[in-house]
């Protein structure tokens, strides 16, 4: 399937209006239907590679579609082509410890660029191990490019995730798994279960995500920061399950490991756990829980990561923030606020698509209090969701793959 990229809707429709023509003159310059024009605009339909080519072509756009619709890529031979290139291999300390450097800052970059724009990136460093790989060395430098490429898969396979692409993201969790064990790199498998365990969160399944938290924690090393994150994960999906007893556990176990643990050198590193994100983790919990608490903490929580109300440093952990607040709004009885929250985190734009079913949660709980903001928030949710997500993602998010509820209640 082609990845399109969510901005196609809105610049062929800013295409067509800057030239001044109606959906029907351009469906006559064009030779395709109204109706099929205007689903291409709002994001109903994806266009093919040829589609977007010759559209270029009738706008004199000079390839901008174009460029907005990738050719299909095979997610499971470009795993496996990786996978297959594990070998002898010949190259320099100096290029090594450049890769290890790129790998970190590509995990880095996770928490400030946005998927679609990292993809490309994580690929074409990938490809630059493999081929590394097809040369010779020592035992050593071997294993060291098969840890850098375990890293770089599993962050691709979590971009993958995060753009609801579930196909490619198994295949890469498959080949990071793979070479994981090849590298005896205990760590690197441990995130590989605690991101199938955030990806079936996600999707609702909750009992499979518990049961891939708990392996995560006994493969990973005692403290290391897969422990540590595969434990909040935990925590997070007893929240859904309305467990209140076990989200408390796994928070208290969360409090200990994390206690006088030093910030790291590069703190928005993906893959290196950060303790002043252990407030957000917190807030997101008791929200999802409905704990009383949630409100409080997760107004903490949006204090210290956005002080000025510009999404601060870290803005897309900003718009999370914002989600959790908004649901520990509505559980306390207070929906008109929580509706201003939630609008304000779609309009940042940086609520990953991942994370719609989050935004979507919360505009149901709204209408279902009948407050007077709830159609102001399905307004923005409408307009933004449509501008910022792939067609082929809507059907694939939120409770139309089983999600569940959060009860306000305790137990």
């Amino acid at each position: 399937m082609s990845h399109v990229d969510p901005r196609f809707g809105a610049q062929l429709l800013a295409l067509r209006t800057n030239q001044g023509l109606s959906l029907r003159a351009l469906g006559q310059l064009a030779h395709r239907g109204k109706s099929h024009l205007h689903d291409l605009e709002t994001g109903s339909k994806a266009p093919t590679p040829e589609t977007a080519q010759h559209l270029d072509q009738v706008l004199n756009a000079g390839g901008t579609l174009a460029r907005l619709v990738d050719q299909p890529v095979d997610h499971d031979a470009e795993a496996g082509e990786l996978l297959a290139r594990v070998r002898a291999t010949d190259v320099s300390a100096d290029t090594l410890a450049r890769i290890e450097a790129n790998v970190d800052d590509l995990a880095s970059a996770y928490a400030t660029t946005r998927p679609v724009d990292l993809l490309p990136m994580v690929r074409r460093q990938l490809a630059y191990v493999g081929r590394l790989l097809d040369g010779r060395g020592t035992l050593a430098q071997r294993r060291r490019l098969i840890v850098a490429g375990g890293w770089l898969a599993v962050l691709r396979a979590t971009v993958h995730i995060d753009l609801l692409q579930r196909s490619a993201a198994g295949a890469h969790l498959a080949a990071a798994t793979s070479l994981a064990e090849d590298g005896e790199h205990p760590e690197i498998q441990a995130w590989c279960l605690e991101t199938q365990a955030w990806d079936w969160l996600t999707r609702g399944n909750y009992r499979q995500a518990v049961d891939l938290s708990q392996q995560a924690q006994r493969v990973a090393p005692r403290g290391s920061s897969a422990h540590i994150q595969a434990t909040a994960q935990e925590a997070r999906v007893w929240a859904r399950l309305s467990d209140v007893r076990r989200t408390r556990d796994a928070l208290d176990r969360l409090e200990r490991l994390t206690a006088n643990l030093p910030v790291p050198d590069q703190a928005e590193h993906h893959y290196r756990y950060d303790p002043t994100k252990a407030l957000a983790y917190t807030a997101t919990t008791l929200s999802w829980a409905g704990d009383p608490a949630a409100e409080q903490v997760a107004r903490a929580a949006l204090a210290e990561l956005d002080p000025r109300g510009d999404g601060g440093d870290r803005p897309r952990r900003s718009a999370s923030a914002r989600l959790d607040l908004a649901m520990a709004l509505v559980a306390a009885g207070q929906p008109d606020e929580a509706s201003v929250v939630a609008a304000d985190a779609v309009r940042s734009g940086r609520v990953v698509s991942s994370s719609w079913w989050r935004a979507r949660e919360v505009l149901r709980r709204v209408e279902l209090t009948g407050a007077a903001e709830a159609s102001a928030l399905r307004n923005v949710y409408e307009v933004w969701s449509a501008s910022t997500r792939r067609p082929d993602q809507r059907e694939q998010a939120g409770n139309g793959q089983g999600h569940q509820p959060v009860r306000s209640q305790d137990g």
